[in-house]
């Protein structure tokens, strides 16, 4: 592999790898060029990569359809800075024979703790009383004890996995869902696992902690939120696709659900004119679950290794 490769960051916005160190540890395999905008077409993704050989996709928000991938002659490598890959035309990149490579676990303690931030937020309805005491007002409001209660976990990944250690760790009763059951897997995690329509009907509190995939796009609708207990909380720090976010505003409207904590939208940077931005009863975060110091600066560093790892021709953590 040409150790003077292009390696380009097509859209550093929010910054991430503008200024990280792990950046220098490129210099010596080729030219570094980070874009801090996000290209406003796809005729300006092709602009700025067209030289790339490998290419680090900052931003799941900035997709790369086949139609984009096809102009990029010299692309050889694409590396994601977090788990999900669905930001990338995954059977595009295949014929193309160009590798993908993502950063598997490295913040799943991260991402499942700001899970748990947003499940506390929602039952204490820490936003809406900060909103009403900011206005003079001071009013009486039935929380959520959550002790006890029985948490649904959907997904059990690295990400899930540890949301489920952190809910029985604050005392709640944990099971979970996920597409590839078995009994030595209920056994390795300490927690039942059981049909998602079980875990929807039964669980006081439901987190999503699933990749985006043709099987869970749009797994949640009307009526996978009609089969959630009334009152229930749900929180999302997986993809936004994964729900049905007219299903939820309607179920919140409704009263069917007592509240949600959402990290991740169907379209990001979310619209001003968003339904959820008028729920009360909702905590929204920009897709921030693993912006911690800590989680950037492992995100960075696992980026940059596994395009080293691509130039010395030992790819690592390929999922195409």
């Amino acid at each position: 592999m040409n150790h003077r490769a292009c390696i380009v960051v097509p859209a550093d916005d929010p910054p991430q790898l503008q200024g990280s160190p792990h950046l220098e540890r490129l210099q010596s395999y080729g030219e570094v060029v980070l874009h801090a905008s996000r290209p406003a077409s796809n005729a300006e993704k092709i602009e700025r990569c067209l030289g790339a050989v490998c290419m680090i996709n900052s931003r799941s928000a900035v997709q790369w359809p086949g139609a984009v991938l096809e102009r990029l002659s010299a692309l050889k490598m694409i590396t994601v800075c977090g788990i999900g890959t669905d930001a990338i035309d995954l059977e595009a990149a295949r014929r193309l024979d160009v590798v993908v490579c993502n950063i598997p676990g490295r913040t799943a303690s991260i991402v499942a703790e700001h899970a748990l931030a947003l499940m506390f937020a929602v039952a204490r309805q820490a936003w809406h009383q900060t909103d009403l005491l900011k206005k003079g007002r001071w009013l009486a409001r039935n929380l959520v004890y959550l002790q006890g209660k029985t948490l649904g976990v959907l997904g059990l990944g690295s990400i899930g996995r540890e949301m489920a250690r952190l809910g029985t760790a604050v005392g709640m009763r944990v099971q979970g869902w996920t597409l590839h059951p078995t009994p030595e897997r209920s056994h390795e995690l300490g927690i039942p696992l059981r049909p998602l329509e079980e875990v929807l009907r039964t669980s006081d509190v439901i987190s999503v902690h699933l990749k985006l995939t043709d099987q869970s796009r749009g797994l949640l609708g009307r009526g996978e939120f009609a089969l959630m207990k009334p009152g229930a909380i749900f929180v999302n720090t997986a993809r936004g696709a994964i729900a049905d976010e007219s299903a939820l505003v309607d179920a919140l409207h409704s009263g069917r659900l007592g509240g949600a904590g959402i990290d991740v939208f169907a379209v990001e940077p979310i619209p001003a004119d968003h339904p959820l931005l008028h729920c009360e009863q909702v905590v929204l975060t920009p897709h921030i679950a693993d912006q911690t110091s800590e989680g950037m600066d492992l995100l960075n560093g696992g980026a940059v290794d596994n395009v080293i790892a691509f130039l010395e021709g030992e790819p690592r953590n390929r999922v195409v």
